[in-house]
């Protein structure tokens, strides 16, 4: 059903960005992936969570391409989230308002691109109620407070993220995202 297939697409970004190594060779696994996570959304219209992972998938491959490409990959994962986002933003505990708020801060603002400080803080924010002691939304907004040049807060938030109970289910995600995390706490010191 739609939950395996989601969990497919989640366990590949989670091989991709964690295990996979060589640029090219992650590029290519992202391109595939992004068809598959294609199919699976096309194969369950209109629910949150195919959309929510089919554009964490774009927004990897536009994090991922050259300057050219960056922006145009990353505008499509805005609209797919933003779909996502509007179909259900409680799915996913959040993820779509996450993943949003993710794009809000990483990419620049005008007259480059849609990035968004404010607004990439709200939205991170509303993650962050919905599931305010997991690993994703905790690391998230730590990442965006040392952006916003607030290393306490960051460290905070850093902290607590790896305080996160670890998810078995996702072996690779959880310690790839731990490894993230504890870098990140290193920078904010």
């Amino acid at each position: 059903g739609m939950t395996e297939d989601v969990r497919a697409i989640n366990d590949g970004w989670a091989h991709i960005t964690y295990e996979v190594r060589g640029s090219s060779t992650q590029t290519q696994a992202l391109d595939r992936l992004a068809a598959q996570a294609a199919q699976v959304v096309a194969r369950y219209p209109n629910q949150a969570e195919p959309l929510l992972w089919q554009g964490i998938v774009r927004s990897e491959q536009a994090n991922r391409a050259n300057v050219f490409h960056k922006l145009g990959l990353a505008t499509e994962a805005r609209s797919l989230l933003a779909r996502a986002y509007s179909l259900n933003p409680r799915a996913a505990n959040g993820g779509a308002a996450m993943s949003l708020g993710v794009l809000y801060y990483k990419v620049p603002g005008s007259p480059i691109g849609f990035g968004d400080k404010a607004r990439a803080g709200r939205l991170l924010r509303e993650a962050l109620a919905l599931d305010p002691n997991g690993l994703d939304a905790n690391y998230f907004m730590g990442d965006y407070m040392l952006d916003q040049g607030e290393k306490t807060a960051a460290r905070n938030y850093l902290a607590k993220a790896l305080r996160a109970p670890h998810d078995a289910s996702r072996p690779a995600w959880d310690a790839g995202r731990r490894r993230e995390v504890q870098a990140l706490l290193a920078k904010a010191r």
